[in-house]
């Protein structure tokens, strides 16, 4: 399996050394990394795929399209081009629009750093399917979801926005808690909250956020208004406030 990575960063040369310790012939190229243990360096991206018959595009999202843009003098018909990058939908189906080449649509579905090409992967597109058989014999742990390039990424992007809505809204409440001198209880307080949360409590938060909109709108007011005093920026408070308040008014 002749492989082309394109992006060498901490994701892309984790993934990189996992290949070639799997037996595949990786060849790559980043402008920024100048070599990978085990991997052929090649001159730009056209260089890379050249020979390639499974390209990963491992950039950054708004790299996906350029990287497939500078790749395409050299991409062989048969290739396979399968971006890894947290792009919108919009953005992998630009890439279905500019090659003939068959594009997969990869979402890695946890950090790749500790578990390089064990990273749990969802795709979806036209290539789906040869992607899996390709990848999961090397190792990977790869689920196909039906539907076009795009599918799989969308999914990834709705979760983000409960993983880093929450993650801020913890830092946020942590650094107004530190200035208020209570941050080891708070954090007590929500990772026991967290222990407890199932499909029931998910209903119970979707039912009580509409229902007490108004109610509690108020009191995300307070709480922006508290963190001001206590020196804290109150961004996701602020953000809670207004979704609040558009329920309140009945906006959607």
């Amino acid at each position: 399996m002749r492989i082309a990575l394109l992006g060498l960063g901490e994701a892309g040369s984790a993934i990189a050394r996992d290949l070639v310790v799997a037996g595949a012939d990786v060849r790559g190229y980043d402008p920024l990394v100048p070599n990978v243990e085990g991997v052929a360096r090649r001159a730009d991206e056209a260089d890379a795929v050249r020979d390639a018959d499974l390209v990963l595009s491992a950039n950054s999202s708004h790299d996906a399209l350029p990287a497939l843009t500078h790749a395409l003098p050299g991409l062989r018909p048969g290739s396979l081009w399968a971006d890894l990058n947290t792009a919108s939908p919009g953005t992998k189906q630009a890439l279905v629009a500019a090659t003939a080449a068959d594009v997969v649509d990869v979402a890695l579905m946890a950090p790749v750093p500790g578990k390089g090409l064990r990273t749990p992967m969802l795709v979806s597109g036209d290539g789906a399917a040869r992607y899996a058989e390709a990848m999961g014999g090397l190792g990977a742990s790869v689920t196909v979801l039906p539907g076009p390039a795009g599918s799989a990424i969308s999914r990834k992007l709705l979760r983000s926005v409960f993983y880093k809505g929450l993650a801020a809204a913890v830092v946020e409440a942590l650094a107004g808690a530190q200035a208020a001198g209570c941050a080891d209880w708070l954090a007590a307080d929500v990772a026991a909250e967290l222990a407890g949360f199932d499909e029931h409590a998910i209903e119970r938060l979707v039912d009580g956020t509409h229902r007490h909109a108004r109610r509690r709108a108020d009191e995300m007011a307070a709480a922006a208004e508290q963190l001001r005093e206590l020196g804290v920026e109150p961004r996701t408070a602020t953000a809670a406030h207004d979704l609040l308040a558009a329920l309140r008014d009945g906006e959607r």
